[in-house]
């Protein structure tokens, strides 16, 4: 009980009053891939991930050493790691996240097994031209948020002193990874309800790349948003899969049509594949 109280009490400072936590470092054993250190996130907000060889094995069917993998809503870089692991010391993994506290945690990732991946980490909001953003949450140590036009906005009310730069994907990819753009094997996706809108923004980079797309369905999204996101990706010339997790033992199903989608009232991932 005295621990269930003591932390509810952190979680109530860390929504009310503005505190930055550092990384915690976990060192683990992931067997083909030997010693791996991963940085938590030490806020109470924020819950702990433990990574496992089944991730990295879901993401090695679509990503090979020497690729180019992107991680778009990257967070502290859960899904960023697996992805590196994959891309190898010959590849590149760039994770982006605009959110300015959990971006510390996957500049700390980025840091670590220098032996085994890349990752270049990138504090940006991708969108269909550059423009800056105002980053705000409805927690003030910044465990949620999102990226707005303006200072009032549905995300919260803390807005963190200081812009978001909004980038062309495509364009900023071919200025500063022209060497690597021809290797974009892979993107993953995870905007909180904004992923079928990065999907348009980046729709030209799809088109001439053709990586396999991995997009998050979110719960509270209306039924017309479920449709919209389904048909972006379709559209883009792709077959659709829900799969249950990160994992390469996950349940995995195709979705056919967009009722398919629909029919999911909870959050939910897809991994999308160019038709053959």
């Amino acid at each position: 009980m005295f621990t269930y109280l003591k932390n509810s009490f952190a979680r109530k400072i860390a929504r009310r009053f503005t505190k930055e936590y550092p990384p915690i470092i976990d060192h683990l054993n992931m067997n083909q891939y030997g010693e791996i250190d991963f940085a938590n996130w030490s806020s109470p907000l924020a819950p702990k991930i433990t990574l496992n060889e089944a991730t990295v094995s879901f993401f090695n069917q679509f990503i090979k050493a020497g690729d180019l993998a992107i991680d778009i809503g990257a967070n502290i870089g859960d899904t960023t790691v697996p992805m590196a692991l994959c891309t190898g010391l010959t590849g590149i993994t760039i994770g982006f996240d605009p959110n300015p506290y959990v971006f510390k945690i996957l500049e700390t990732n980025a840091s670590l097994n220098k032996d085994k991946y890349v990752i270049h980490p990138h504090r940006c909001a991708i969108s269909s031209e550059p423009k800056s953003f105002y980053y705000i949450s409805s927690e003030a140590s910044f465990g949620n948020g999102a990226i707005s036009e303006t200072r009032e906005s549905k995300h919260g009310k803390f807005v963190f002193d200081g812009m978001v730069e909004g980038i062309h994907l495509k364009t900023f990819l071919e200025t500063k990874y022209a060497s690597m753009i021809q290797k974009l094997s892979f993107i993953k996706i995870d905007t909180e309800g904004y992923d079928k809108e990065i999907i348009k923004s980046i729709s030209d980079l799809i088109q001439a790349y053709k990586p396999v797309i991995v997009a998050e369905s979110f719960g509270k999204a209306s039924e017309a948003a479920k449709i919209e996101l389904f048909e972006v990706i379709k559209n883009n010339g792709y077959d659709i899969f829900y799969f249950a997790d990160f994992d390469i033992n996950a349940t995995v199903t195709e979705l056919k049509v967009a009722a398919d989608l629909v029919q999911y009232s909870h959050t939910i991932n897809v991994y999308a594949v160019p038709k053959k």
